[in-house]
C-alpha cells in the first residue's frame, strides 16, 4: 500500500484517515462495524468515493449501532436504497444488514466482533495469512472477498501493510499497538 502513503499526506480527503485511522488497532464494534461496511461498500468505487460519503453513511445507519441495523427492516432497505448521501446497491444494503446480525452472534459465541477476530488471529500458531483470513470471512459474512476482507483487515492492523515501513505514521501506529 506504499502509493496511498505516498497520496494521502495533505490530500484534502485522504489526509485524515491515513494519518490517524488507516492501520491503527481498533476495539470498539460500532468502528468495526463501520470499517467493514465501508469496505463492502468500496467494491468497484475508488476509497475518496466512500470517505466522501462517511458521514452519509454514518447518519443512514444509525452510527453503525449494529443493534439497530441488525433489526432494518424492508423500510429500512427502501430508506437506504433511497438515499443519495451513500451507495445504493441492494446487495450491499443486504450485506450490511446481514453482517450486523452475524455480529450480533458473535457476541454471544465469542464475546464480541473484536473477541472473534482475536480468536482468529493466529492459526497454528503463526500470524493468520490473507487467504485464510478470507476463506474464514466468506464463511461467516456476506460480500467480504479477497480485496474487502483485506482491506478491512490492513486498516485494522490484522493484517501488515497499510502504510510502508517508513511511512511516520508506522511509529503512531506502534505505539498505539502497544497501548492497546
Amino acid at each position: 500500500m506504499s502509493g496511498y502513503c505516498d497520496i494521502a499526506p495533505g490530500h484534502p480527503v485522504h489526509h485524515s484517515y491515513h494519518a490517524t485511522e488507516y492501520g491503527f488497532p481498533q476495539r470498539a464494534e460500532a468502528v468495526l462495524f463501520e470499517r467493514l461496511l465501508l469496505e463492502i461498500n468500496q467494491a468497484g468505487l475508488s476509497w475518496e468515493t466512500i470517505l466522501r460519503k462517511r458521514e452519509g453513511f454514518r447518519a443512514a445507519y444509525d452510527g453503525f449501532d449494529v443493534d439497530t441495523v441488525a433489526a432494518y427492516g424492508e423500510a429500512d432497505r427502501q430508506r437506504l436504497l433511497g438515499d443519495a448521501s451513500i451507495i445504493r446497491n441492494r446487495l450491499k444494503v443486504d450485506a450490511a444488514i446481514h453482517n450486523a446480525q452475524v455480529i450480533q452472534g458473535l457476541r454471544r459465541s465469542h464475546g464480541g466482533f473484536v473477541e472473534w477476530l482475536d480468536a482468529h488471529a493466529f492459526e497454528d500458531g503463526a500470524p493468520r495469512d490473507k487467504a485464510s483470513w478470507v476463506k474464514l470471512f466468506k464463511k461467516t459474512f456476506r460480500f467480504t472477498g479477497g480485496e474487502i476482507t483485506g482491506e478491512f483487515l490492513m486498516s485494522l492492523g490484522y493484517l501488515p501493510g497499510a502504510h510502508r515501513a517508513d511511512c511516520p505514521v508506522m511509529r503512531d501506529i506502534e505505539k498505539a499497538k502497544r497501548n492497546a
